[in-house]
């Protein structure tokens, strides 16, 4: 018997960064970020023997340990390994000598689509599953969140968790004390078509260690830099403008709006942008793109472009020939999904 989960990826359309602590304390955040086609999966094996087996079959990485608990926090699968100290300590563990948990994720670790909180939503939807727990939504994202910054304590923000969590288009609040509000978007389905033709998804063929960025955007809020406080105000100005374009169906506007993120975004800390990610973004809006976004919190990893009319092909093109990757995707409406295979 296997119990499966999958959570959806996220692009982060306007208002990133907002979400991170201490700025989403002091001042609210506020993010708009949609679901796509791109999952990160987990199952889990029970054994007729006493082993935990940790596998991430994307990354080739394998542990074996004892069904002894907790696990050392150390090496390889770090994530997994605290999620399943965190469970055990809450709920136990599914009643069998040993269990085999195996996950996938769709993108690669550190390419600023949200995998690493994405892949911890995931696994705790396995276990979920496994152990009949009560989780609601809500309680799985915020679950996912204390698991990773304050278990763990890995820099990040909050918005990953709730958008695998609940899937769709969502318009997120942050507040002081943990405080998040999700807020469906009920957008019209030929805005959505429309949007989905006019994004193109590049992956830039390289990945970054996030913690960093996010370290120094923390250390600027906390020192009170004037030009980072502004840069995040506003994104979160940012996410309104883009929350009302999208419900309006004003799409020729999206593009304007990117651009005035991708500027703003730059100013929160150093390291965010650099020279070809500049130069990827000037090539694709000189093929036609009217705008675009670094995914994440910069660095590496994807990028996206709005891309109106027909220039989707021609940009497509262009970014192709820089040597990265240009992944076809599709938006999504639900978040994680849990199931048991027999």
């Amino acid at each position: 018997m296997l119990y499966r989960s999958k959570a959806p990826l996220r692009l982060g359309l306007a208002g990133g960064g907002t979400d991170v602590s201490p700025y989403s304390d002091l001042y609210g955040g506020a993010i708009l970020n949609a679901t796509i086609s791109l999952h990160a999966h987990s199952s889990i094996e029970l054994l007729d023997e006493p082993k935990i087996v940790l596998e991430a079959l994307d990354r080739g990485e394998m542990e074996v340990f004892d069904a002894t608990l907790p696990l050392p926090i150390e090496g390889k699968l770090q994530l997994a390994k605290g999620i399943i100290n965190r469970i055990a300590k809450d709920y136990g563990m599914p009643k069998a000598p040993g269990f085999k948990l195996s996950t996938y994720v769709d993108a690669p670790a550190g390419s600023g689509l949200g995998t690493s909180s994405t892949l911890v939503v995931s696994i705790i939807g396995a276990f979920a599953e496994a152990l009949k727990l009560p989780l609601g939504e809500y309680d799985i994202a915020h679950y996912a969140f204390e698991i990773e910054r304050k278990d763990l304590q890995l820099a990040g923000g909050k918005q990953d968790q709730y958008a695998a969590t609940f899937g769709g288009f969502n318009f997120m609040e942050f507040y002081a004390d943990d405080k998040v509000i999700v807020n469906p978007l009920r957008i019209r389905q030929e805005y959505l078509h429309e949007l989905e033709n006019n994004l193109v998804l590049y992956f830039t063929a390289t990945s970054r260690e996030s913690a960093n960025i996010i370290k120094e955007q923390q250390a600027n809020v906390n020192n009170n830099r004037q030009d980072s406080l502004v840069a995040m105000h506003n994104l979160k100005e940012q996410a309104r403008l883009m929350k009302e374009a999208l419900l309006r169906g004003q799409l020729h506007e999206i593009g304007a709006i990117l651009d005035y993120g991708f500027q703003e975004k730059t100013k929160m800390a150093h390291n965010i942008s650099n020279s070809l990610i500049e130069e990827v973004y000037n090539k694709a809006k000189n093929a036609g793109a009217t705008g675009g976004k670094i995914s994440g919190a910069g660095g590496g990893g994807f990028m996206f472009f709005y891309c109106p009319g027909n220039t989707r092909y021609a940009v497509t093109e262009v970014l192709k020939a820089m040597g990265g990757e240009v992944k076809k995707f599709s938006f999504t409406q639900h978040g994680q999904t849990s199931w048991t295979a027999r």
